[in-house]
Parts: C-alpha cells; structure tokens; sequence
C-alpha cells in the first residue's frame, strides 16, 4: 500500500519517528501491516556499517533488497536508516513506483549540535552510538531532502528538537492521514504511482508466447515455400494450412527474402503492441492465423 522513508541526520530520531509512526498507523483504521525495516532487523552493527565505504553500499544493499522484497498493495513498509543520499532515496521510490503503491519521505530535521550531544548522551548511557570520527563523517554527507524532487515528495518535517517525538506530533500525523486516506477519482491530494514499462514486471508467459509466435510464422513460411516449388511458378488458388485456419490467397510467386521480410515485420509489431496491450498469441493456431491475416493483407496491397 505505502513505502515510507525515514530521514535525517545521525542521531536525529529515526527510529524513534519510525516507531511512533508504526504505532499511530496501527491506532488508526489502517488495516494493512505495518512493518520497519532497519539495520536491527538485519543484526547489523552501525558503525560497521558505515566504517567504509564497501560496508555503508552492502548495508543500502540489504535494505533495498528487503524493501524490493516486501513492498505490496496490502502493507505498509517502512524503511527506519539514514537515507541520506538522494540517490538511494530515488532507487526507494522507483522500488514503490514499479510496485505502485503510495510513497513519501519523513524528514527528522534536527540541527547538526543537537544530534551530537543527543549520540553523546547515548555514548554516556552506553546505549547504540555513533563513533565521533563515523558520525562526523555522516553529517558532512548529509544531503538534506528537497520537496520539489518527486522521490523527496510528499515530505513530512518533523523537528524532534521543538515539537518532540509523539505519536501525536503533527508531521506524524499529517504522514498517517496521507497513507490512510482513501483514494477515488477525485482525489488530488495523495498521489498513487504508477509503474512504467521500464518498470513492470515482464510476464511469465510472454517467453514462451514469443516462442510459438517464432516457429508458428515459420511454419507458415515453410507451408508456403513448398506450395510454390510444387505449383513450378503455374497459379494458386489458395494455399492451406490445415483445418480451422484460413487459406493464404496469393495471385503470384512470393521469394524467400520476402517472405522473411514480412515475418521479421509481423514478429516485430507482435512483440511492440504485447508491452503496451495483451500479450502474444500463446497457442500456434492462433499465431498461424494472424500471421496469415497479415500476410494476406500485406501481400494483396503489394500486387
């Protein structure tokens, strides 16, 4: 149903943004799941994780793997980590995009020294932190969300700092409304994405459609080689293919490169219009019998 995106500065909140949302979905008349997917969920220390840079790109590995895996129509996903390059926050939204689902990033904006002294807190507490040289290194990286980019929108701010982190703080709720909402015609304010063909996934079926198409238009090929070597160049009134499938009407000899032409032709009309439409014809008789439609057609206004 919905991707959501936590971002923001180490140390800023995330998780707990993440986990107020989680709840407040919940107390809500969602009925999807709610899930958080985290370095947590993985047992993933996190300053392994960003100690270098091969660490930090397996770690955005794991995490868009597991997002790939779980986002649907019947959940809610959402994703509790830095997020702090735009360019893996674009790779999340294609991710929603291609599964077409609602998708919006939640925004922690803290500034920089009160996310230091909240992870030295957590240094004193002996709670999870960052390693000084680690989260400095981070911050310096920070690349802060822009709502005008369609992968940084909707973006809900919220600021941990003055308003507090609360199932009832209003970024939070403002996040729950969007996901919650339900969507008609009407609606302009919650955008749904839609997948592309760049993005879809390919059909199971079309492999082995295109398959039958190749040998099907092939057979007729051959059908019609060999009742022109057996007619010795004399007249045709009709070649046939067999019972159930039309006759291909010919009034003169077709050569080999023509013929291979005009299949070439077919396979490739076939294969652009089944991106777009229905797939190809799966069974040979009825790829038999367009191709001999089409071969009729293109053959009587070539005369």
């Amino acid at each position: 149903m919905a991707l959501v995106v936590i971002c923001g500065q180490p140390s800023s909140g995330k998780s707990l943004a993440a986990t107020c949302l989680a709840e407040a979905l919940k107390e809500s008349e969602a009925k999807e799941t709610v899930r958080i997917i985290d370095e947590a969920s993985f047992h993933l220390d996190r300053n392994q994780s960003y100690a270098s840079m091969p660490a930090e790109k397996n770690l955005r590995g794991v995490l868009r793997s597991e997002v790939d895996r779980s986002v649907s129509k019947d959940n809610i996903i959402i994703v509790d980590s830095l997020n702090s390059i735009k360019g893996y926050r674009y790779e999340l939204w294609c991710l929603a995009r291609a599964a077409g689902i609602r998708y919006c990033v939640l925004y922690c904006d803290l500034e920089e020294d009160h996310c230091r002294k909240w992870n030295k807190e957590r240094h004193e507490k002996g709670e999870a932190a960052y390693d000084d040289k680690i989260f400095e290194d981070l911050v310096r990286r920070f690349e802060k969300p822009d709502r005008r980019n369609r992968w940084d929108s909707p973006l809900f701010e919220l600021c941990p700092y003055k308003d507090g982190i609360e199932n009832s703080s209003a970024a939070i709720l403002d996040a729950v409304a969007y996901l919650t909402k339900k969507v008609d015609s009407k609606s302009r304010d919650v955008k749904i994405l839609q997948p592309t063909i760049a993005t879809q996934n390919t059909r199971v079926s079309e492999a082995n459609s295109l398959y039958e198409l190749d040998r099907a238009t092939q057979e007729v090929i051959n059908a019609v080689v060999e009742a022109q070597s057996k007619a010795l160049g004399g007249p045709m009134n009709g070649i046939s293919l067999g019972q159930g499938l039309p006759n291909i009407s010919i009034s003169r000899s077709v050569g080999l490169p023509e013929l291979r032409r005009l299949r070439r032709t077919f396979i490739k009309l076939t294969g652009q219009t089944s991106l777009s439409g229905p797939p190809p014809p799966s069974d040979a008789d009825s790829a038999k019998r367009m191709f001999v439609d089409y071969l009729n057609r293109e053959l009587e206004t070539t005369v």
